[in-house]
Order: structure tokens, then C-alpha cells, then sequence
């Protein structure tokens, strides 16, 4: 039974993975706040992020972490450094030096939330992040490539898009991550016998989809839903954000991408 650390764990991806892989791994699970619902079989310790010499006591005998920890929206840029970019740095050294073998890190379609709708992008792209918490995305999957060339810790950087129980607006049906597919998803980053280094846009199955997972094959992903079966109950008339900028709706990022997001206004 493989040992998988999960970071962020109280959070809303963090909850639906623990509960539908806790039967097939035996779970560690930290974030700074507690779990409620703990069972039986699940460990538990309340860490920081900050807390370089805790994170690397919390993976001694871990063969995988799944990094979810830190902000998970546009916040200052001091919440985002603290978190997201120093706590992902202490993630993947404290991997190091307790000799886990993979990190699979949650990125965000927010690292390159600027290209247009128009256009159908791989991994392949340059990053161009919407806001200071698609930097701090960019930042990690830089630092995860990093880390597989100079020490050999592979990973896997999932791009979430719209992780959602079901497709909420128009945008929706492009870049939706179901639940289920976001737990066959991680646990096939787990499971597959060597990633090296890749990137996947963490989506579903979807007709209207601006992304191409060339390595979903290699490393066993086969998402199954289809935002478009919601299609029918999303109309133009159903507002897509808050955002008043028109950016927002030729953008991959949403309302990511207006100048005032982050004061406010909610994905």
C-alpha cells in the first residue's frame, strides 16, 4: 500500500481526495487547520507550511506527496510569498531530503490564464498568469522541473481548471474538473510507474475543452464526464462572473484577469 502526504488537506480538493483514497493508500494528512471528520485510518498532523524541519518529520516514510497547501485565490503578495511560493519551496526541499520519490503539485489553469479562448493550448506553452497567485503556480511548476533535473524528485504539475460537483456558467464548460475525474486524476499520478516530469491541465472530458494532455495516456488519466451533459441548463443569460472587465470572457482566466480581481470579486 503506497504512503501518500497530503498538504492543504481541510481544503475542498483536499477533502474530496482524502475520503475517496483512503481505502486504497494509507494517508498522512497535515494543513494548519484541524479535520473534524478524521477516521480511524487516517494520520493527522497540523503543520505550517513555514515549518521547514515539521514538513520534513511529516514525510519520512512517504513514497508520494500531493501538495495542495497555500492560498488558494488573488491575495497580497506578501500571503502569496509566504504561502505559495516559500511554503512550495520548503514542500519540495523537505521531499528532498526525506527521499520521497514523487510530488504531484496543484497548479493552476491560473498559470496561464491570458491566453484567448480562441486558441487550444498543450503544456508545452510559455506561462502567462492572471493574477499574483498564477505567478506563484508558474513559480512552483519551474521549481518542480527544477527538482526533477538537479535531484531526481519526479513530479507531476496538475493545472486545475474549474474544479466543481457540476459545471456552474459557460466557462464552465470548457474548463471543468469533476470530482470524479479529479480523483482518478490524482490517483493515476500516484499509481503510474514513472512520471519524470510532466504537466496536465486538470480537466474532464469536455466537448468545448482548450487544452491538450499529451502525457494523460502515459500516465494512465481517462477522464470520463462531459460538462457538455449540463450544457442544456446554462444559457447566455446566466452570468458568467462579476468581473466588469471584457476581458474576462475572451480569457482563459475568467475573472481572473480583470485589473480589479482580488478586491472583492470571486471566481
Amino acid at each position: 500500500m503506497k504512503r501518500v502526504l497530503i498538504t492543504g488537506a481541510a481544503g475542498r480538493i483536499g477533502t474530496v481526495l482524502r475520503t475517496r483514497l483512503r481505502d486504497e493508500f494509507r494517508l498522512r494528512l497535515t494543513d494548519i487547520i484541524s479535520i473534524q471528520d478524521l477516521q480511524p485510518d487516517e494520520e493527522f498532523i497540523r503543520l505550517d507550511l513555514a515549518d521547514a524541519d515539521g514538513l520534513e518529520a511529516a514525510m519520512q516514510g512517504i513514497d508520494t506527496v500531493i501538495h495542495l497547501g497555500g492560498i488558494p485565490d488573488e491575495s497580497a503578495f506578501d500571503r502569496i510569498l509566504q504561502a505559495n511560493i516559500a511554503g512550495t519551496y520548503n514542500v519540495f526541499e523537505a521531499a528532498r531530503k526525506a527521499c520521497v520519490q514523487r510530488i504531484v503539485f496543484a497548479s493552476s489553469i491560473h498559470a496561464v490564464g491570458f491566453y484567448p479562448r480562441s486558441t487550444t493550448i498543450d503544456p508545452s506553452v510559455m506561462p502567462r498568469p492572471d493574477t499574483l497567485y498564477g505567478v506563484s503556480k508558474a513559480f512552483g511548476e519551474n521549481l518542480a522541473r527544477l527538482y526533477f533535473d538537479k535531484h531526481g524528485v519526479e513530479s507531476v504539475c496538475i493545472r486545475i481548471c474549474s474544479f466543481e460537483e457540476r459545471p456552474q456558467n459557460l466557462r464552465h464548460l470548457s474548463t471543468w474538473l469533476s470530482y470524479d475525474d479529479a480523483v482518478r486524476l490524482f490517483r493515476s499520478c500516484i499509481l503510474a510507474e514513472s512520471v519524470g516530469f510532466a504537466i496536465l491541465y486538470g480537466v474532464s472530458d469536455n466537448e468545448r475543452s482548450w487544452f491538450v494532455n499529451p502525457d494523460a495516456a502515459r500516465l494512465g488519466y481517462k477522464p470520463r464526464d462531459n460538462a457538455e451533459a449540463f450544457a442544456a441548463g446554462i444559457t447566455e443569460s446566466l452570468p458568467e462572473n462579476e468581473a466588469d472587465d471584457p476581458l474576462a470572457e475572451l480569457l482563459m482566466g475568467g475573472p481572473f484577469v480583470a485589473r480589479e480581481y482580488g478586491q472583492g470579486h470571486r471566481p
